[in-house]
This record gives structure tokens, sequence and C-alpha cells, in this order.
């Protein structure tokens, strides 16, 4: 596998916009190395400095089967980098007056948006875009969407906040969301190849995600709008846009500085925090605005110095797309990033497939008593992974019984905990899911997702 993938590997195009600095060189030496280690068979990143477009690189494949290059003007999933544009484009508003950031939203809806719970009166449109309007990241699948704590206590990631104000937005303008943002962020920015909808030629450039082997998984080519997370974009495109965020373009000066000004901090942690749409890093360094996309089989991520207006930017149709973000940083805009700890992608490790492969081939019994012996040590993401990988496949015991093995090697996580109740309750021993949320729950109190599925398992 390790030889194919470096070629598809190869750098195909790339253009210099200016004189090529050391950060060009560096990326452009590492990236085809990173994308081999951590197969991953596409990828384009861009380098902004003194906010300026100074480069942009196209790595590899659109679809490792068919082996259609990655170019320029290839499309690839924003994911939850879609929030950051849909944010900005809300705040236009702000700026016309046609929005109150803490005016609560069901005023302007007329409903209490189907949510049975009274406290969703009180959330308003900074709430969402800073994460502590209550709501969870998604509601349970055929589920209702539920309130899980007090509006701006505290931080919680949710999908769900955006696409409720996006419903906001288009009753305020009257217009569908993707029609709006195309006129008041596409079109002045210059961002031709970019929507929030399914366009006709993503036919033939959008890419194809690709799981942990490499292998093409599927590509989404849903239709309708998720300001969440359904943008598709170019690297490009997104430079343009984010070239507009450093500088303050298209915003009044003071909801620029709220958009880029500490909310709400995502733990106990003071370096990490939540602006109106966007992360922040706030280091003795600098101070950075950031975020990630995560879509299973497709990442992206982008850090920008707000002081120097530097930025790295990159996108990637593969499960592992993230396992390489401290080394892209590294080499484009350097400096300490804590939310990459935050996050917690770890670094790919070639024996987590080999140990995969093992299951698939002999069954869990066999190949974890294989991995024990070899005292093998991986990381608990990784194991966790695995799991998770056995679950989509339906080998439920199998999955159950790696999940096991990593709870008993990091009991003190509340995550292993929590997946290991997921895979009970796809099991139908719901008993044994109360048991491991509940325990999940107790390890982590901001585990949120196990408070929906207790009162889903208990409603039961």
């Amino acid at each position: 596998m390790k030889a194919p993938l470096l070629l598809l590997c190869l750098q195909l195009s790339a253009i210099s916009i200016s004189a090529q600095g050391p950060a060009v060189a560096k990326l452009e030496k590492d990236i085809p190395v990173l994308m081999n280690e951590a197969i991953i068979p596409g990828m384009a990143a861009a380098l902004i400095e003194n906010g300026r477009l100074v480069w942009t690189g196209s790595y590899g494949v659109r679809n490792s089967s068919t082996g259609n290059p990655v170019t320029a003007a290839t499309i690839f999933e924003a994911a939850s980098l879609s929030k950051v544009v849909a944010a900005y484009g809300v705040l236009k508003l702000v700026d016309e007056g046609r929005l109150n950031l803490d005016q609560p939203l069901i005023k302007y809806l007329g409903n209490n948006y189907e949510v049975e719970d009274e406290r969703v009166q009180l959330i308003t449109a900074r709430m969402v875009l800073s994460h502590s309007g209550g709501f969870p990241n998604w509601r349970p699948e055929g589920g209702k969407l539920t309130v899980l704590f007090q509006p701006g206590q505290k931080f919680q990631y949710s999908g769900e906040g955006f696409v409720m104000l996006s419903k906001v937005a288009e009753l305020i303008t009257g217009t569908e969301f993707n029609t709006y943002i195309k006129k008041t962020v596409f079109e002045p920015l210059g961002m031709t190849s970019s929507s929030f909808n399914w366009e006709t030629p993503f036919d033939s450039l959008l890419v194809y995600r690709h799981d942990w082997l490499g292998k093409p998984s599927r590509r989404w080519e849903g239709h309708g709008v998720n300001a969440a997370a359904s943008l598709r974009t170019t690297i490009e495109d997104y430079s343009k846009f984010l070239i507009a965020l450093m500088n303050g373009k298209g915003l009044k000066p003071a909801t620029w500085q709220a958009m880029l000004s500490p909310q709400i901090k995502v733990n106990d942690s003071s370096q990490v925090a939540w602006g109106l749409g966007v992360g922040l890093e706030i280091t003795p360094a600098g101070k950075y605005a950031w975020h990630w996309g995560d879509q299973g089989d497709s990442k992206c991520y982008f850090t920008a110095d707000l002081e120097k207006k530097n930025a790295i930017l990159y996108f990637t149709n593969s499960y592992n797309g993230l396992s390489i973000s401290t080394e892209m940083l590294k080499d484009a805009i350097g400096g300490q990033h804590p939310a990459i700890s935050w996050l917690g992608y770890t670094k790919y490790d070639p024996a987590a497939p080999a140990l995969l492969s093992d299951i698939e081939t002999r069954g869990a019994a066999i190949a974890l008593r294989a991995y024990r012996e070899k005292g093998k040590g991986l990381a608990e993401a990784h194991i966790n992974t695995i799991g998770y990988l056995l679950l989509r496949q339906k080998k439920i015991d199998d999955a159950i019984a790696v999940l096991e093995l990593n709870a008993a090697d990091f009991p003190q996580s509340g995550n292993v905990w929590d997946s290991l109740a997921e895979a009970w309750m796809e099991k139908g021993n719901n008993a044994l899911a109360i048991e491991y949320y509940q325990k999940s729950l107790t390890l982590d109190p901001r585990n949120n997702n196990a408070v929906v599925q207790l009162k889903k398992l208990q409603g039961k």
C-alpha cells in the first residue's frame, strides 16, 4: 500500500503568488510525506502571510480508485468550517440592525422551534454562535431536539444551533440561506466555486471521502442547506474568505472585534475559548482564530494568527486528515496551539490498521490475544476508532471486545465508557448501555451525549 500511495501523494499542482519563503519550502517538502504516512489520498493547502494568499498546493487524488487528481478547481467539503462562513453572514444582519445578538431567537421565529423545554425561549444568536445555547451537537436520530442545560451557562458544541439560526436569517431576509450567503458573502469576496447547496459542477469536481485505510467510502451528494456543515468550496475560495476574516473586511469594526473576542471558555483552560462562530486561542505568543471540520471520512482545518495576519488552511478527503495538524501548523506559522490538544486527534499509527486487519481476518478474540502478547500499546483514540469501524461493519461482538479492551486500558476515560455503552446499545443490551453511560457521565460530567442517550434509554 505504501508505494502506490506515495506516488498518488506527489504534488500535482501549486501556485506561488510571491517569492517562496521558508514556510512554503517546508510545506512542499513535508506534505507528500505526511500524506503518505497517514494514508491521506487527497489534499489541498493554502498559506496566507501578511493578509495575502502567497501559496496554494494541490496533492494526490479525488478518488483513490479512479486516480483522478486533485487540482486547484477541486471541490472539498468544508464540513464545520461552514459555521465560520455562516456566522460571518449572520453578523452582517447584526450590522444592518436586523438581528439583535441578545434577543431570544424564538422572538424572530414566532414559535418554540418544536422544542419541549421552556429554556429554548432564552437562547440567543450570541449563545448559538459561541456554542453556549444548551443544544446537543445533533438531536438523536428520529428523536426530538432537547436543551441540555441553562442557556449561556457553558460551552457545548452544537450544529443544531446553527441550523436554528439559519432559519431565523431566512425569516429576516425572506431569502433561502444559501441564496442570502451567495449575495452577501460569496459574490462580494469573489468566491465563485462555493455553495451550501448542491451545484451541478460538483458532479465532476467534488472529492470522494476515504476511510482510515485510504479506501473510498462515499461522496456526500446531499441536497439542501445545512448552515453548520454543508458548504463545499475550493482551497482558493475559502482562502479569500479567511483573508476577509483576518482583515475585518465586510463587517463593522465593533462587530468584527466581537466575533474575534472570547465569549465563553471551552473548559477550565484560559487559552481556548469561542468567539462568535470561530474558535480562539489566547497564548503568550499571540492570538489565533481557528476551526476544524470533521465529517468522518472528510476533514479540514485552519488556524490564523490575528496579529501577524498569517494563516494555514487545508482540506482533505480522508478520515486521517486531522492527524497531521500539528506538523502543518509547525511548518506554516509555528507557535503553540492548545486547541490541538483540546481536540484530541492523535498522530496516525500504522499499527492500528494492522490490528484492524488482523481482527477482520482472524476475529477479535485471536487478534486481541496476540496484541496483548506482543505488548502493543495503541493510543486510546486508535482503539476507539477500530471499535467504531467494526460497529459500522455490523461486527458488534468484535466491536464490543475491542472497546472492552480500551476500557480496561483507559478506565478513567469517560469517552471509552461512552463508546462501550453505544456498542452495547447496538447489541440491544440496554441495561449495560445505561450502566456504562452513567459511568461515563461520572468520569466526565460534560459528556452531554451520555445525558441524551440516558434519557432515551430510560425513557424506553
